[in-house]
């Protein structure tokens, strides 16, 4: 049985993923697969199929991965790569883990993480340099929540536990004096489902990236309390850089297949290019109408605010795997971590 039918409970059912990239498509996103009527002529034994699931297409923050294929980057490569959408970088990490996936688009801390854990995985291409994440605070409240001691007591609604968004959430609480104890992370996703928390009063701040934090102020359910989004807003916030997004992968798979991730550096390195000498216009153009959530000028508008946090080649800065370190250090076991082992930028140095 192939390694992708191993069951596993993440956000979707471990038989439901198998079935996606059996079918090489999702219930949130087109793919690369070949129709029907072509597949025999369009798939070849020398064409490489990989398998990456996302925590959350749809957001700004991982745009590259659907642009590379808007772009038709993946076939100019010579790979046929499925995309699979999930609701938070945890849910992406477990199923690489389980290997129902060949690899993971999500945050660079998560290889951190894991190999806290015994378990080596790094990431190959690094897309930005800042996490995208905004803590917003509900509006009820902005006269009570002056200071980073005042998110104590407070429910802060994450993407998942676990996730980078609940990380982030931990390091500002710590911050702040308190304990990763005092306050209760809450699941809610992204987009709609978070604003529906905002809206109930399930939740009393959220960290979330783009294109939901502009609905939420457009909405005036919450405001931005810490700035992750902007490098001086990450400077001031973090100390230094913090990468985010990045497609993470196990060890020992970069080792086996180091044409594939090479192919994959190329598709993503041009498509930061392309990002970097294209207007928010021209690229909210190239992505799926359901990302714009029924309103395409608000798109645009996250977009533009959004754009700079993105690399132009791919690579992990100096000092900024240093920094996620110390970052982490504050609330997890991560001192001991060997961060040669969690990225590397040798594809994305020999990228076309």
């Amino acid at each position: 049985m192939n390694k992708t039918m191993k069951r596993l409970s993440v956000g979707v059912s471990g038989m439901a993923v198998a079935a996606m990239l059996l079918t090489g498509c999702s219930s949130n996103t087109s793919t690369s697969a070949p129709s029907k009527d072509k597949a025999k002529s369009s798939v070849s034994t020398t064409t490489p199929k990989v398998s990456i699931m996302v925590g959350g297409l749809e957001k700004i923050i991982y745009l590259p991965f659907m642009l590379a294929e808007k772009l038709d980057l993946y076939k100019e490569e010579g790979l046929n790569v499925t995309l699979i959408s999930e609701s938070a970088g945890q849910n992406a990490e477990t199923a690489l883990l389980a290997g129902q996936v060949d690899g993971a688009g999500g945050f660079y801390d998560h290889t951190l993480d894991l190999q806290s854990k015994g378990k080596k995985v790094e990431a190959v291409v690094t897309m930005a340099d800042v996490p995208g994440e905004q803590l917003m605070v509900a509006t009820r409240l902005k006269d009570k929540i002056k200071t980073l001691a005042d998110l104590k007591g407070l429910t802060i609604g994450v993407t998942g536990l676990g996730s980078s968004t609940n990380m982030l959430a931990s390091y500002n609480v710590v911050k702040g004096g308190n304990k990763e104890s005092d306050y209760k992370p809450l699941p809610v996703g992204a987009g709609q489902t978070l604003i529906a928390a905002m809206q109930n009063k399930r939740i009393d701040a959220a960290v979330t990236s783009e294109p939901t934090a502009t609905l939420l102020k457009n909405k005036n359910l919450a405001y931005t309390f810490v700035d992750m989004n902007s490098k001086e807003g990450t400077k001031e916030a973090l100390g230094g850089g913090y990468a985010a997004t990045s497609l993470y992968m196990n060890n020992d798979y970069v080792k086996a297949h180091p044409d594939v991730v090479q192919k994959l550096a190329n598709a993503y390195v041009k498509t930061l290019k392309w990002m970097s000498s294209h207007t928010p216009e021209e690229i909210a153009d190239k992505m799926p109408e359901e990302y714009y959530a029924g309103d395409k000028a608000v798109y645009v508008q996250a977009l533009k605010g959004q754009l700079p946090m993105f690399t132009t080649d791919g690579k992990m800065p100096d000092g900024t795997p240093e920094n996620v370190k110390k970052i982490l250090s504050a609330f997890k076991p991560v001192q001991n971590v060997d961060l040669s082992q969690t990225y590397t930028n040798e594809f994305v140095d020999k990228a076309k």
